[in-house]
């Protein structure tokens, strides 16, 4: 599976950063405590950890313990340790090193989920106010098909009017995928090949349905990320239903 280029760069960085670490405190180790020489490494561990992932996180803790012992602990320039201070020094460095590295990635994942939550709430805020306002519903469709584009990562998606036709795989309200009255394994095979359906109906009427296309090689989006997609095309249903009862509805 190929690493985003973010997680590339900290795998790297858990590397190489207490290591470069380590040299700029080498002409400094006599006058510099191995406490104070440790919570920098710390920070270090923080900051990788913070950029990547856990793994990141847990070969800049391992990297901090070894290239301590390397550069600061006697003997010097060997990864034998005399002392037993200095022995209870690196182990808690690695140790402290591997729970701060993943307190600080359980972070990152915990913003971006925040985020991602924000972004699907004001798409659905949009898309509400817009059905409620005096837009027509040709214009909650367009809204709903765009929305629908950022949320499950697609390459294209359309609207088709009228009756179904074909059995193409589709994307249910909670979220499941069936293809042939089959449910799909989402998360293991990926999506279905060929366009999939999202049918707009509201008050058991149909309307219509977005027939939707995933970019090449994407990841499949969460569940979250489905159940927002099958709310805006609620909300596009419910525009539809409310222009055809009205008499203003597609012909």
């Amino acid at each position: 599976m190929r690493l985003p280029l973010r997680d590339v760069v900290a795998l790297a960085a858990g590397f190489v950063v207490p290591f470069a670490t380590a040299l700029v405190f080498q002409p400094f180790r006599s006058s510099v405590t191995h406490t104070n020489l440790a919570l920098v490494f710390m920070v270090v561990v923080v900051a990788v950890s913070a950029l990547g992932n856990r793994l990141a996180g847990a070969i800049a803790a391992l990297s901090a313990a070894a290239w301590f012992d390397f550069f600061h602990t006697a003997p010097f320039q060997s990864f034998d340790i005399s002392r037993r201070s200095d022995i209870e020094t690196a182990v808690l460095l690695f140790v402290a090193g591997l729970i701060v590295s993943q307190l600080a990635a359980r972070a990152r994942i915990l913003k971006r989920v925040a985020l991602t939550d924000a972004s699907h709430l004001e798409r659905l805020h949009g898309t509400t106010r817009l059905a409620r306002s005096s837009a027509s519903s040709d214009e909650v469709v367009r809204r709903a098909r765009r929305e629908l584009i950022e949320v499950l990562d697609l390459s294209a998606c359309r609207f088709e009017y009228g009756a179904l036709l074909g059995h193409p795989p589709r994307l249910d309200p909670d979220g499941t995928v069936r293809v042939a009255d089959w449910i799909w394994d989402l998360e293991r095979q990926g999506w279905p090949e060929g366009e999939i359906e999202l049918r707009a109906e509201v008050r058991g009427r149909y309307q219509g349905r977005f027939m939707i296309t995933p970019a090449p090689g994407s990841v499949p989006p969460s569940l979250e990320a489905r159940l927002v997609a099958a709310d805006l095309v609620a909300q596009a249903a419910t525009a539809l239903d409310d222009d055809t009862r009205s008499g203003s509805g597609p012909v």
